[in-house]
């Protein structure tokens, strides 16, 4: 028995207690006082009494169901073909007695023999010309920062926006002057800090006449040195 049921129980067991100790108290006079101390009552009709019992329900508390295992899955079968081995025909190679031979095949008749031909002596190849050989890459020319001279000078002239800025400096220039002594190339090598006056100079040595360079006898062409100086007091 739970202990549920047992406490359900417990109130019932004592409403029976008690009822079964009134009947037992009733039944053995236990309410009735001697008759020298109790005053004459006219006794009347027995008084009838009422006893009801309280039951108590006992049923007990139905349990939850207990949870049912799952099932397995079940587990797929794979089903193995067995592929039978293929069937060789078996050949029987004895000739029958009804088979045909045909007759032997005769030999082909031998080839006739190829008259040899006798080739001519070929004559000595001669070897072909070898190729001349390249030029030599020419030669760069050499530069010449001192000893430079002119036929005409070169005459820059100032900027007129440079001088109103008061822009001044000088400026180096690497020429190229080739054998008749004109220039054909002029780079800034160094600047002046200022574009015109850069311009100015490269400009004014472009229009100058260099005496040509003599070397061996012979002109040759020269990269030359040529600084420029603008100032404003000049």
């Amino acid at each position: 028995m739970t202990w549920p049921q047992v406490k359900r129980s417990v109130p019932l067991l004592l409403i029976i207690l008690l009822h079964i100790g009134f009947i037992y108290a009733l039944l053995n006079g236990w309410f009735y006082q001697p008759e020298q101390a109790l005053p004459k009552i006219e006794q009347g009709p027995p008084k009838e009494i009422f006893v009801s019992l309280i039951t108590v329900d006992n049923t007990p508390e139905p349990t939850p169901p207990e949870p049912q295992p799952t099932p397995p899955k079940p587990v797929p079968v794979v089903k193995q073909t067995v592929t039978p081995p293929p069937i060789i025909p078996v050949i029987n190679k004895t000739p029958s007695e009804q088979a045909i031979t045909a007759p032997p095949v005769p030999p082909p008749p031998p080839a006739p023999p190829q008259p040899v031909v006798v080739a001519p002596p070929s004559e000595p190849v001669s070897p072909a010309p070898s190729a001349p050989p390249p030029p030599p890459p020419p030669t760069q020319p050499k530069t010449v920062s001192t000893g430079v001279e002119y036929q005409q000078p070169p005459a820059p002239e100032y900027p007129p926006l440079a001088r109103r800025m008061g822009e001044e400096g000088r400026v180096t220039l690497r020429v190229l002057v080739n054998e008749a002594g004109r220039p054909t190339r002029v780079d800034i090598q160094k600047t002046s800090g200022s574009p015109r006056l850069d311009e100015a100079a490269r400009q004014a040595v472009l229009h100058a006449m260099f005496k040509p360079h003599i070397e061996d006898g012979r002109a040759t062409s020269v990269y030359a040195i040529v600084p420029i100086t603008f100032h404003l007091d000049n």
